[in-house]
């Protein structure tokens, strides 16, 4: 498929799938003209790159991870490894640590917006 198709298929835009293509998280076949082609699989990856970014993880991670899973569920791969486990544990704790920051900073705030409302 093209990539007018796969940005329809997958809500994200071509300029986001070059990227990709650039970051080494997506492949495409050319044709004789240049024109990108991608494989009926590009829309799942494309789905997991976005999910592993609404994640928190940056592209040069996504580029590790990526190998180690599977497109279609997320399951680990055949080439899954223990260090996969390891990265995954160590992002998933940093995205608890900024939630916890986050919830600090709105109890602030509401200290603050009640004291202004003059509670």
């Amino acid at each position: 498929m093209r990539i007018g198709e796969l940005a329809r298929r997958t809500g994200v835009s071509e300029r986001s799938l070059r990227y990709y293509e650039e970051q080494g998280l997506l492949a495409a076949e050319r044709t004789p003209g240049g024109h990108r082609e991608y494989p009926e699989a590009a829309v799942d990856r494309v789905v997991r790159i976005q999910e592993l970014f609404a994640a928190g993880l940056c592209s040069s991670k996504i580029a590790r991870l990526l190998p180690c899973m599977r497109d279609a569920d997320g399951g680990p791969s055949a080439v899954a490894t223990p260090k996969l486990v390891e990265d995954l544990a160590a992002e998933r704790e940093r995205i608890d640590r900024t939630i916890a920051d986050l919830l600090r900073s709105r109890e602030t705030l509401d200290e603050v917006i009640d004291a202004a409302r003059g509670r």
